[in-house]
């Protein structure tokens, strides 16, 4: 039986993995679906504290995993499956066939970005499309760029973009805005942004990265209108999936999803079993703010399996 058992491989997981590895709870590591976590569909990482000229995503999570593992944690790849909460130790199932119970549970498993379902997301995904303005919107100062989403996050990342690019299209599939009063009104204000409305993306293109989108205005009205839409990024705000169906028989939820913690700490009201990274965060959704909640939840059941004696 495990002591600590961790799912997710993100800064949540790894962090969580080195604090119970130094705790000397000989924590487990399930990789899961994206080994490394969403930071891993980024390239270069400029906001994460102690490195000054920004670290590759990749490295930075590979760093971590070695850290981790240097303390005692193992790491494994397969994803769950199935769970059983209902009493300790608790039993989780895996897509390799591997059973494990374990005393103490971590579920950081992230939430995973919603996109439109174009070929061109996953070919230029790195190389001008992202899902995250705060992570990569550096890249694109006095530049051209594109948003996708017409409600409060789409809004809060037009115009957090808008201090950066040269210009922003904000790209409405419907003929209104959905954001709330105040945000609909700093981004219908803004000089550098112009709002597409009753338009749809229909592919990207460039030769080695996203150089332009083919949009489609009013799609299959009378006077449907198809055209190029030069931009140099291409940023998805149309929402995230929390990556908790597998528990949301044993843990609460909200109605996005996203499992509901005890006030500031990362425990789900299950004993024994926390919630940290992005699958509990539904408002920042930051690589330093998930090892921050995995350092908490790490201490939480250490703290946790001292009670038990």
């Amino acid at each position: 039986m495990l002591s600590c058992l961790i799912l997710g491989s993100g800064p949540a997981g790894y962090t969580a993995a080195i604090y119970a590895g130094r705790a000397g709870l000989q924590p487990v590591v399930y990789e899961g679906l994206q080994p490394g976590g969403q930071l891993t569909i980024t390239t270069e990482i400029e906001n994460f504290p102690g490195f000054p000229d920004g670290i590759d995503a990749n490295e930075l999570m590979d760093s971590m995993r070695k850290q981790a593992e240097r303390f005692g944690a193992e790491v494994r790849t397969a994803t769950a499956v199935k769970a059983d909460l209902s009493q300790r130790p608790y039993t989780l199932w895996f897509d390799d066939g591997t059973t494990e119970q374990c005393q103490t549970l971590i579920i950081a498993t992230g939430a995973s970005a919603k996109y439109l379902g174009l070929e061109d997301e996953k070919k230029y995904q790195g190389q001008g499309v992202s899902a995250c303005a705060t992570c990569d919107g550096f890249f694109y100062r006095k530049k051209t760029v594109a948003v996708v989403g017409g409600g409060d996050t789409a809004c809060e990342e037009a115009t957090y973009l808008a201090g950066l690019a040269q210009k922003v299209y904000l790209i409405v599939r419907k003929p209104f805005l959905r954001a709330s009063k105040t945000m609909q009104e700093r981004v219908l204000q803004h000089p550098k942004i112009e709002v597409l409305f009753e338009t749809n993306t229909l592919g990207l293109y460039g030769e080695e990265g996203v150089e332009g989108a083919h949009v489609v205005y009013r799609k299959g009205e009378a006077d449907e209108r198809r055209y190029d839409l030069p931009i140099d990024g291409f940023f998805l705000a149309i929402g995230h999936k929390p990556n908790s169906d597998l528990f949301k028989s044993w843990v609460k939820t909200d109605e996005t999803g996203y499992i509901i913690t005890e006030g500031d700490s990362p425990r789900t009201g299950v004993p024994g079993v926390y919630a940290a990274g992005d699958v509990a965060d539904p408002h920042y959704r930051q690589a330093i703010a998930a090892a921050a909640s995995g350092c908490k939840a790490a201490m939480e059941a250490e703290k946790y399996l001292q009670s038990l004696g």
